[in-house]
């Protein structure tokens, strides 16, 4: 009988083994329980319970701040005492709870990825061409033709429409199954894109192409001053305690110990940013419901338009389904917690300015949420997944 030379005989043995191998692992997998069970068989499975209901947080706490705004004697002088950058200190204290935690969940250290590859830059150009030109310059567009005769209420619009995602995308994201970390690195992207360009972005919609004749004038150091403090506080914290605690403490504790302390208090922070706007504005609130359905309808129109052109297109473009989904969140999604923020410092917390970028995130949350299991239902029936 002819034998193999040893060394064909070795690598025979090798190619056998690892085939044997490979078949192993198939079949653990197979009769693993629960191998493809990853993902919660309900969207609201994977929200705690501030997530799960935030919509109807929000709207709680816009119906106890008009109570109080409307029952409670001095309730709005209590809430300007003291001062931030012209934001009374109770809210400007609730803007930075709000935002700090946001930002720690954002995986910084991972920023050095974007310079890997070609694949991620086209991806960043794209975000970025729709995020900083297409999304701001729609929201102008349906601010002027739902709102052509309420230069205040349109100019909270163009505001919402200029702060970028850097908060509750995540939360979409990751429900939706797309690429957690494209959109952290997204995330840091836009985060510090927001200090350089919001400010002049604002200056250029507001005074320039809307031709602002408001009593408060928008200058460039008011917004840039309010930018650099409600985002640039919490962002270079956000930046040293995740760099600091994760190299001590270690990853695994501070993803699953401090962040899971942590995350609860972004939302409570936004609900008691909601309160106390609508407690301070609440008299107006009543007196303006109108003016509140006027500013949801453009922002609703906004949503849909913006996250479904993205998404077709990214279709069409061949990104895959992880990667289409995150572009199209991130497109839809907006930082209406700056836009809050900038609307109290430059035109009060009583404006009219204030109260449309208010009623951002009332209508923001359930539409997201709706479009979260309206992209999963499609992928299942259409089998485009990740």
């Amino acid at each position: 009988m002819t034998q193999l030379p040893s060394t064909a005989k070795t690598e025979a043995q090798n190619q056998s083994e690892t085939l044997h191998q490979i078949q192993d692992t198939e079949k653990l997998s197979q009769d693993t329980p629960g191998a493809e069970k990853e993902e919660p068989t309900s969207i609201f499975q994977g929200l705690g319970i501030l997530d799960r209901f935030l919509a109807l947080w929000i709207f709680l706490a816009m119906a106890i701040g008009i109570i109080l705004g409307n029952f409670v004697d001095n309730i709005g002088p209590a809430l300007q005492k003291g001062a931030l950058v012209g934001v009374s200190l109770p809210i400007a204290i609730g803007l930075l709870v709000m935002m700090y935690p946001i930002l720690c969940n954002v995986r910084f250290e991972s920023l050095h990825h974007v310079f890997e590859s070609r694949e991620i830059w086209i991806q960043l150009a794209f975000s970025i061409f729709i995020n900083w030109i297409i999304a701001p310059f729609l929201m102008l567009a349906l601010a002027w033709a739902f709102l052509p005769d309420e230069p205040e209420l349109r100019e909270g619009l163009i505001l919402v429409g200029l702060a970028r995602c850097i908060a509750m995308v995540l939360i979409w994201t990751g429900l939706a199954g797309g690429d957690n970390e494209y959109c952290a690195i997204l995330v840091a992207v836009n985060s510090l894109l927001q200090m350089v360009l919001f400010a002049p972005l604002a200056l250029l919609f507001i005074k320039i192409i809307s031709h602002s004749e408001t009593s408060i004038s928008l200058s460039y150091p008011v917004v840039a001053e309010s930018v650099a403090v409600f985002l640039g506080i919490p962002l270079g914290g956000a930046i040293v305690t995740r760099l600091i605690l994760r190299n001590f403490a270690g990853p695994t504790w501070y993803d699953k110990v401090f962040m899971k302390w942590l995350s609860p208090w972004s939302l409570i922070g936004l609900l008691f940013i909601i309160l106390a706007l609508f407690a301070s504005q609440g008299k107006q609130v009543v007196h303006q419901i109108v003016s509140v359905v006027r500013v949801a309808a453009p922002l609703l129109v906004y949503f849909i338009i913006v996250f479904f052109s993205t998404l077709y297109l990214t279709f069409r473009l061949g990104f895959g389904y992880r990667l289409s989904t995150t572009q199209s969140f991130t497109a839809a999604s907006n930082n209406f917690e700056l836009a809050i923020a900038v609307a109290i410092a430059t035109f009060g917390t009583e404006s009219s300015q204030a109260l449309a970028s208010t009623v951002g995130p009332l209508i923001e949350v359930p539409v997201l949420l709706s479009l979260v299991y309206f992209v999963r239902f499609v992928a299942k029936r259409t089998k485009w997944n990740p």
